[in-house]
């Protein structure tokens, strides 16, 4: 059974920084891409940033871009998101998904959410 556990969500002011985990269990992590989607107070779901079984291949939504880095630790079973230089439009909670871009919302296997809320 997939299970997907988000962390380290929190209060932030616009141009900090946050650092997001994902402790995954129930599946070959090594063995599947993973993405962080995202959603905002009255919004649908939106894609963040999708990586690589390995890690070599990384993708951002242009509004993270140069902002956001997506990683993962296949040894811990993790996946992280460094957010930088947040904005308030980032305000949202953040889940991480089991596939990449395109198949994330079909496989439809997500954790619980970690609010990220970034407000002076």
């Amino acid at each position: 059974q997939v299970q997907l556990v988000e962390s380290g969500g929190g209060l932030v002011q616009p141009g900090g920084s946050l650092k997001l985990s994902c402790a995954a269990s129930g599946f070959s992590f090594d063995s599947a891409g993973m993405s962080w989607v995202r959603q905002a107070p009255g919004k649908e779901l939106e894609w963040v940033s999708s990586i690589s079984m390995t890690g070599i291949m990384t993708r951002y939504a242009d509004s993270v871009k140069g902002r956001f880095t997506i990683s993962r630790d296949n040894t811990k079973n993790t996946l992280y998101l460094n957010m930088n230089n947040l904005k308030p439009e980032d305000t949202a909670d953040y889940y991480c998904a089991l596939g990449g871009e395109s198949t994330w919302k079909d496989i439809g296997s997500w954790g619980q959410g970690t609010q990220v809320t970034v407000s002076s």
